[in-house]
C-alpha cells in the first residue's frame, strides 16, 4: 500500500536558492486514513507586497512563527517514506530540497507531479494548471494560493482519479510517472525515447515556438535527460524545465559538426537561455605596435580592421572592448607591466604611473625599465592569447563520417558530402571571421587524426 503526501508551499518568491518558505501544508493519505499538517514559517526575510497580495501572508503573520530550521525534523518525519505529490512538483520539491540541504538533510523522495498525472489521464483537456483543474472538475477550494487550500485540491483530484479510473489503473499511471519523474510536465516519455544517443544538436522550445535553449552533445538523449535530472537541484535548470513545451534535434556526423551547428544556430535564433556563443558584433583584438620610444603599445582593432590567420602579433579575440581592456589590465598587474605605457592609464610624460607607486610597475613610464625588457615581458605575457597564423597554404576539409567540413583562414565555409558541393563552397566569398569557430577549430585540430585533414589543392573525399 502506497503512502502519499499531497504537498503545497507558499514562498517569498520563485528562486529556491534566494527565496524562502512561508507556509507548508501536507495531507497524508495512508490507505483510507487522512492526516493533515500545516504551519506558517518565519522566512527570516522580507515578504514582497506582490506575494502578500497573492497569498494573503504578510510579515506580521509569520512573526514569531518557527523557522524552517526549527521545523526541519518535524517536516522530514511528516514526509518520510511517502510519495511526494505536488502540482508543478519541481517548484515545491526544489524549495524543500534546497531548504533541507541548508540544514544538512538530504531529501530525496519519490515525486509525482499532478500536472503530468492530469495530462496522462485527461489527454483531451487543453490545459492542466490548478485553476483549470478546479474549474473542469468542479472542485471546491477553501483558500486558493494558501498551502492547505491548494493541497486539498490535490487530494480531491486524486480521489476523483481513483473513482473514475479505479485504483489499479491509477497505480499503473503512478508507476509510469515515477519512471519518468524527472521529465518536464509537457514532455512525453515517447519523445525522449525517440531521441538518438549519437552526436547532434538539441533545441528546447517554449510557448509559441520560442527558442528557449540550444545545446550540443556526443550523446543527445543522455544530455537531454541530464538537464531534467539537474532541474531537481539547480535553479536555472528548474526554471528552464518548467518552460519547455517541445524538443527537436538535428543529427550530425560527429562532435565537430555538433559544435559548429550549435554555434551557428545560437547566433541565428538567439535562444532566451543561451548566453555563450551569441553573436559578437563588438568582437575585437589587440595589435602590438611600436611607439616613438620603441615600446610596444596595444592598439584595439575591430573585427573589420584585421585579417585573421595572416597577421602577426594579433591577440584575442575578445567579445567586446570592455573584455579586451579588462584582460589587458589584469595581464599588466600580474606581470609588472606599465599601464601608462600600455595606454591603460593617462599619465603625463616623465611622471610615474600609479602602478609604480604600488610597486606593480617596474618603471617603464620613467625609462627605468628599458623598452626591450618591457616589450619582451608584454609579448611573453600575451603569448597564450596570440591569434594563430593559419597553418595551411589554403583551404582544408576535415572528414567526419560521410561528410567533410571546409575551412579557410579559421573561417567555416560549410559542410559537403561530395566534390560538387566542395567546389560550390570554395567558389563562394570568404566567410566572416567568427571567434567561436576559431576556438572550436583550433581545439579540434589538436585532437583530429591528421589523415582526416585534406588540403584542398585536390578536393577529393574518399
Amino acid at each position: 500500500m502506497k503512502t502519499l503526501a499531497f504537498v503545497d508551499l507558499e514562498t517569498t518568491g520563485s528562486n529556491f536558492e534566494r527565496d524562502r518558505i512561508t507556509e507548508v501544508a501536507i495531507i497524508s493519505l495512508i490507505g483510507s486514513e487522512i492526516n493533515r499538517f500545516e504551519t506558517l514559517l518565519d522566512p527570516q526575510t522580507y515578504i514582497p507586497s506582490g506575494i502578500t497580495a497573492l497569498t494573503g501572508i504578510n510579515q506580521s503573520m509569520v512573526q514569531g512563527k518557527p523557522t524552517f530550521e526549527e521545523m526541519a525534523t518535524t517536516l522530514k518525519e511528516e514526509l518520510e517514506n511517502k510519495i511526494f505529490i505536488a502540482h508543478n512538483a519541481r517548484f515545491d520539491y526544489g524549495f524543500l530540497k534546497a531548504a533541507f540541504k541548508r540544514v544538512g538533510i538530504d531529501f530525496r523522495p519519490k515525486v509525482i507531479c499532478t500536472v503530468k498525472l492530469s495530462r496522462l489521464l485527461f489527454p483531451n483537456q487543453k490545459r492542466h494548471n490548478l485553476d483549470t483543474i478546479i474549474q473542469t472538475h468542479g472542485f471546491k477550494c477553501s483558500s486558493r494560493h494558501r498551502a492547505m487550500g491548494d493541497a486539498e485540491i490535490l487530494l480531491q483530484f486524486w480521489q476523483l482519479c481513483t473513482t473514475q479510473f479505479g485504483a489499479e489503473e491509477l497505480d499503473k499511471a503512478v508507476e509510469k510517472l515515477l519512471k519518468q519523474s524527472s521529465l518536464p510536465p509537457h514532455i512525453d516519455e515517447s519523445l525522449i525515447a525517440s531521441i538518438p544517443d549519437g552526436p547532434g544538436v538539441y533545441i528546447f522550445y517554449a510557448d509559441h515556438g520560442e527558442y528557449l535553449y540550444i545545446g550540443k552533445s556526443k550523446t543527445l538523449r543522455t544530455r537531454v535527460l541530464s538537464h531534467f535530472q539537474n532541474a531537481l537541484t539547480q535553479r536555472k535548470e528548474a526554471k528552464m524545465s518548467l518552460r519547455i513545451k517541445h524538443i527537436e534535434w538535428i543529427n550530425t556526423s560527429g562532435e565537430l559538426g555538433a559544435l559548429l551547428l550549435e554555434s551557428q544556430m545560437i547566433k541565428e535564433h538567439l535562444p532566451t537561455m543561451n548566453i555563450r556563443l551569441r553573436q559578437t558584433r563588438e568582437m575585437c583584438v589587440w595589435k602590438l605596435e611600436l611607439n616613438q620610444n620603441d615600446y610596444l603599445v596595444p592598439t584595439l582593432l575591430s573585427k573589420d580592421s584585421f585579417v585573421a590567420g595572416i597577421q602577426n602579433e594579433i591577440y584575442g579575440p575578445f567579445r567586446s572592448k570592455r573584455e579586451a581592456v579588462e584582460v589587458l589590465k589584469k595581464t599588466a598587474k600580474t606581470n609588472n607591466l606599465c599601464e601608462a605605457v600600455l595606454g591603460l592609464e593617462k599619465t603625463p610624460p616623465g611622471k610615474a604611473c600609479f602602478g609604480f607607486q604600488l610597486k606593480t610597475c617596474s618603471g617603464a613610464c620613467l625609462g627605468i625599465e628599458k623598452n626591450e625588457i618591457h616589450n619582451l615581458k608584454l609579448k611573453t605575457a600575451l603569448k597564450n592569447m596570440e591569434l594563430s597564423i593559419w597553418p595551411y597554404s589554403g583551404p582544408i576539409a576535415i572528414k567526419e563520417g560521410e561528410c567533410a567540413h571546409l575551412f579557410n583562414k579559421w573561417c567555416y565555409l560549410g559542410v559537403a558530402t561530395d566534390e560538387n558541393t566542395i567546389d560550390e563552397l570554395l567558389s563562394k566569398s570568404q566567410s566572416p571571421f567568427d571567434m567561436d569557430t576559431y576556438k572550436i577549430l583550433k581545439s579540434s585540430l589538436k585532437k583530429i587524426n591528421k589523415n582526416n585533414i585534406l588540403k584542398l589543392a585536390n578536393p577529393v573525399i574518399n
